[in-house]
């Protein structure tokens, strides 16, 4: 956890650093959003050969390999804007070779977790590791801004790469993966056809993933993506303050990520059902906020939503996911995010460009609220009373 939380920092850190880069590079959303699609396109083509590759190899020495890469890639664009010859086509290309190692790192650390407790402990693993990420996402992106006062931007990068070292190293600490009976490791030898066959036969996780894939196309882009322009150019604020900004969003998502563990089986609807409408709620909130006072509540209210549906919705994944098909399934619920994420970006950011960055949010705002209210209303959640066999269907079963 100590690795995790160190690397975490140094994620945000550079994250908030390369976002104010880029805004200060460009004023046209849909600049920032043709980036982030050139960088998600790997993403899109090799996640889920990256949860075949999960299943079938040690997930440490993936990591390993992809902390080696993404370390590198912080020095390289580091040491541009330090020599201030960094440019938004070298962002980019780094952008590429990132969203490849990310296509191994997401389904590989995603079935990692549960690996590490038993089944009955995978809803408290989970909770615990999203508040890792969320308290490092409240701290790292004031920390980066710190950072960027003091010693300039181009800090960030180099201490995200020194970051990786300690995650490293906690990897080492990990033992292999036990053996498991012959029949379930020729199991997971099998393609990720088998994985798509578990998803669309099990209709909870199959309505998980439907409303992460909402909650990535009509709100994630406002934050992953254009959030430096609008803290830039909408509120007027600068790199200190938006750093704060990005805090507040981290402190919603850790409360929203804490609550997770008090959250028992038959009260899940209910909870998904109102993070969908604070994160509705907020959102318009934010589209309305003329300086600081509404924006940092409204950041708040609105990543609370969000962590709790998003911490919800991989729980359920989990707890249901077949051991031998852990990494396929979470290769196909990081496509419900990152294979979504670069085509919202693009949308919105015309959209912002179109009517403006306030309208756009608020009409995002009501076309998620309306689709969640929609998908939820279908009953898909029902199935997570702990009264229904919550046994996932074995893939190939009829």
């Amino acid at each position: 956890m100590a690795g995790e939380t160190i690397s975490m920092l140094g994620t945000w850190m550079q994250q908030m650093a390369q976002g104010w880069v880029l805004a200060g590079l460009t004023t046209d959303a849909a600049t920032l959003g043709l980036v982030n699609f050139v960088s998600g396109i790997p993403m899109l083509a090799l996640t889920m050969f990256g949860g075949v590759v999960a299943d079938r190899h040690d997930k440490r020495l993936i990591l390993g390999i992809v902390m080696l890469v993404q370390a590198a890639l912080a020095i390289a664009i580091g040491t541009l804007v330090a020599s201030q010859s960094i440019a938004i086509w070298h962002i980019a290309c780094a952008g590429v070779c990132l969203g490849i190692s990310t296509a191994f790192e997401v389904p590989a650390a995603a079935a990692l977790v549960p690996e590490l407790v038993a089944k009955d402990q995978i809803r408290s693993a989970i909770a615990v590791d999203r508040s890792v990420f969320h308290a490092t996402r409240l701290l790292g992106p004031a920390l980066g801004g710190c950072l960027i006062s003091a010693l300039g931007t181009a800090s960030a990068f180099f201490a995200n790469a020194a970051s990786f070292s300690a995650l490293m190293i906690a990897l080492v600490t990990i033992r292999p993966r036990p053996r498991g009976s012959d029949a379930e490791e020729e199991l997971r030898q099998s393609g990720m056809k088998e994985g798509i066959r578990y998803v669309a036969k099990d209709r909870p996780t199959r309505t998980m993933l439907t409303l992460l894939a909402l909650a990535t196309l009509f709100v994630s882009p406002f934050f992953m993506i254009l959030m430096p322009l609008y803290s830039r150019h909408v509120l007027g604020i600068d790199a200190a303050q938006h750093g704060l900004l990005m805090g507040a969003s981290g402190a919603g998502a850790l409360l929203g990520s804490m609550r997770l563990m008090a959250i028992a089986p038959a009260q899940r609807g209910f909870y998904l059902r109102l993070a969908a409408g604070l994160v509705t709620l907020a959102m318009v909130c934010l589209g309305g906020a003329k300086g600081l006072p509404l924006a940092l509540p409204a950041m708040v209210m609105m990543t609370l939503g969000t962590s709790t549906l998003f911490g919800l919705a991989n729980t359920i994944v989990q707890e249901r996911a077949p051991d031998y098909l852990r990494g396929r399934v979470s290769a196909l619920a990081g496509l419900s995010f990152f294979g979504v994420l670069p085509f919202a970006g693009l949308i919105t950011s015309r959209l912002a460009d179109w009517t403006g960055m306030r309208s756009a949010m608020i009409g995002s705002a009501l076309g998620f609220g309306l689709c969640a209210i929609v998908l939820l209303a279908s009953g898909g959640w029902k199935t997570l009373s702990p009264s229904e066999d919550s046994s996932p269907v074995a893939p190939g079963s009829e």
